[in-house]
């Protein structure tokens, strides 16, 4: 018992679903690749492949969350390098093309998804500028926001439409939350609605269809948006027809049907015919194969871990590690609801895994980073889960206060530096 008091230290609530989630991906994940079992012959290769990442993510979890939460603004210099990483992923040389996508970026033998990086980066960004206050106006702190995240979201923007969308909401709720003022946000509001429907509009009715269609990923948002407010006529098994556009909604739905109490993970039968049942639609084979019970209880991982984030927020006494908290906590649990809300057709099929669960490298890797910082903040920035770090005995035998929080004597000069010049 001491050793796991030692090893898992921070917000025991969150320990536990971390350990969850990643019993639940490895179960199922190796349910779902019977596919590409079958394709490749090798019957032990995706799960051993996935197991890998799960102990790497794990790992970093362990290491990160002993790192007190003040040193993560050196993060920061992760945005140009971001930046850059998407440049080059867009360009015909790096990028490696998935799925009808330009998402990926090879460096020899290892390939990773730059917007990944980029969501982290962009939240410790958000996170240090909104704790400096009393540094900053609260108009250069909106406008170093706002130049900052929409110069990485315009990058991700023509091949990830969807990751893009959610990374600016997520920075749009940090910045309501960090006390941005009312009027410049809902100027912000009102701009991004307009544009919104001026861009539905063209999608849908200006643009001709040869010029939508000739551009790959216009013509799957086009598709995509159709399908989601196109009122179905009543379904008939002799002339309802399965095509690419509505080929993933159409077996998670049929999944989801066949859920009830659960087949019994291995049973499911959707797994064979579910185009990506591995990754982005693995929250209905969850459902299939353990039932709607299972069902509610993932979704009910990622709102108790939304609820203990804004607790931990709550008891940070310092302003940076109380953004940043926040910031892993809803990109974590914006994405989670916004996967699950794919998958149960309310929402237009985005190609978003579910954190810690879908099958991934790079994805799998960043929530752990997530997961770790999120640990990290509960115990050196809310005090919690760190009992036996902040007693000690004096020679009588009192117990002695320690002091866990020393960001003051240890001033963030780094990442000041990378912010001096003024809007």
């Amino acid at each position: 018992m001491n050793l796991i008091n030692r090893l898992f230290k921070g917000d025991r609530a969150m320990w536990f679903i971390i350990i969850t989630l990643a019993l639940i991906s490895f179960i199922e994940v190796y349910s779902a690749t019977s596919t590409t079992v079958y394709k490749n012959g090798n019957y032990l290769g995706p799960i051993i492949r996935h197991a890998s990442f799960l102990m790497i993510g794990f790992a970093l979890i362990l290491v990160i969350h002993n790192i007190p939460s003040r040193f993560f603004s050196i993060l920061i210099a992760l945005l140009p390098v971001s930046i850059l990483f998407l440049i080059l992923t867009l360009s015909s040389g790096a990028g490696v093309e998935t799925n009808d996508a330009r998402r990926w970026m090879s460096l020899g033998d290892i390939s990773f998804q730059p917007s990944e990086l980029a969501k982290l980066s962009c939240i410790v960004f958000i996170a240090f500028l909104l704790s400096k206050r009393n540094k900053y106006s609260d108009a250069q702190i909106f406008w170093y926001i706002l130049i900052g995240v929409l110069s990485v979201c315009m990058l991700i923007f023509p091949e990830n439409i969807s990751t893009s969308l959610i990374l600016f909401f997520t920075c749009f709720l940090m910045m309501f939350i960090g006390g941005i003022s009312l009027e410049r946000m809902g100027a912000l509001s009102v701009i991004l609605i307009v544009l919104g429907i001026l861009f539905f509009v063209c999608l849908h009715y200006v643009l001709p269809d040869d010029v939508v269609n000739n551009t790959r990923r216009l013509a799957t948002a086009k598709h995509r948006t159709e399908n989601l407010f196109k009122k179905d006529p009543p379904l008939d098994a002799k002339t309802y027809t399965i095509n690419d556009y509505n080929r993933q909604e159409t077996f998670a739905k049929i999944a989801i049907a066949n859920g009830g109490l659960g087949k019994f993970p291995g049973y499911g039968q959707q797994r064979d015919t579910l185009p990506l049942a591995f990754s982005d639609f693995i929250y209905a084979i969850i459902i299939e194969e353990m039932g709607l019970v299972a069902g509610l209880f993932v979704l009910f991982l990622y709102l108790i871990l939304l609820i203990r984030v804004g607790t931990i927020a709550r008891k940070c006494e310092k302003l940076f590690p109380k953004f940043l908290v926040l910031g892993c906590g809803l990109m974590i649990g914006i994405q989670a609801l916004s996967n699950m809300a794919v998958v149960v057709g309310l929402f237009p099929v985005t190609g978003q895994p579910l954190p810690l669960v879908s099958q991934g490298g790079t994805s799998i890797i960043i929530t752990c980073v997530y997961f770790g910082i999120i640990l990290s903040v509960s115990r050196f920035g809310a005090g919690m889960g760190n009992e036996e770090d902040d007693i000690e005995k004096n020679e009588e035998g009192d117990v002695i206060e320690l002091e866990t929080d020393i960001s003051d004597k240890t001033p963030l000069t780094f990442a000041e530096n990378l912010l001096e010049t003024k809007v």
